[in-house]
């Protein structure tokens, strides 16, 4: 009999694909989604919603130049400059369309975003994992989301994959409330700057009835902030909250 809430850990084989952009598609006026297809997406494998996968994407003057994978890890051909990285949510894989879905938010100058917002059909990417997957089980009575707009695709992925009889509690913080998106689950919603914010609403959301799991993705220091309000200040037990910083702020 498995142990109730406990976290699975799952490993994947690790393979860099170069893929080529499907479609891209505005969802709001700070996100785009990008379909990527092509072959090298046999295989493709993500298990939990807040998966991500590294990207890799062209250096000035078009060329995707991808790392090998070593047994130090990536290595990069000599003499030539690395396609620069960055860590994104598979936020749609249909293996049978052969297709996966990428969100982007746009804000401004950024290997991503720059690319993200004049990407087109026929453009291509490359894209390394998932590595693994940290399963969150679904037996928990609730489950609070917290995130801004970088924790969007994952959010967006676990509620349509969340068991129907569970409850949500879903706060995310936009740009504007034109970046509502519709969920499968109902938000509540801050925009940036607004008050009261989303963290002084963490601070006085009344505890749920039942086992809550709490999931929180911000930026990197405010993520950690949110979680010694919740574990520290709001004695919620620490194995049930898991806070991730999605970005970092630059000083």
């Amino acid at each position: 009999m498995s142990e109730r809430h406990a976290i699975v850990r799952v490993r994947h084989a690790l393979k860099m694909r170069r893929l080529q952009v499907s479609r891209v598609r505005q969802l709001t006026p700070h996100m785009v989604r990008v379909t990527l297809v092509g072959p090298d997406l046999d295989g493709f494998v993500s298990a939990a919603p807040d998966d991500h996968v590294k990207l890799f994407f062209p250096v000035a003057g078009g060329a995707l130049n991808l790392p090998t994978l070593g047994p130090e890890g990536p290595v990069y051909p000599e003499g030539v400059e690395p396609s620069p990285s960055r860590d994104y949510t598979p936020r749609r894989y249909d293996a049978a369309a052969g297709e996966l879905d990428i969100d982007f938010v746009l804000h401004g100058e950024g290997p991503a975003s720059s690319w993200a917002e004049h990407a087109k059909a026929g453009d291509v990417l490359g894209v390394g994992g998932p590595r693994g997957s940290m399963v969150i089980p679904d037996d928990y009575d609730h489950y609070v989301f917290v995130g801004d707009a970088t924790a969007l695709p994952a959010i967006g992925r676990w509620l349509e994959q969340m068991r129907p009889d569970a409850k949500a509690t879903v706060f995310v913080e936009i740009p504007s409330l034109d970046d509502r998106q519709a969920l499968a689950r109902d938000a509540q919603w801050f925009v940036e700057g607004s008050s009261p914010g989303l963290d002084e609403s963490i601070a006085s959301l009344p505890i749920p009835e039942g086992d809550t799991f709490w999931w929180v993705a911000t930026e990197s220091k405010r993520a950690r902030t949110l979680r010694s309000l919740l574990v520290e200040h709001r004695g919620i037990d620490k194995d049930r909250v898991k806070a991730t910083g999605y970005w970092q702020e630059e000083l």
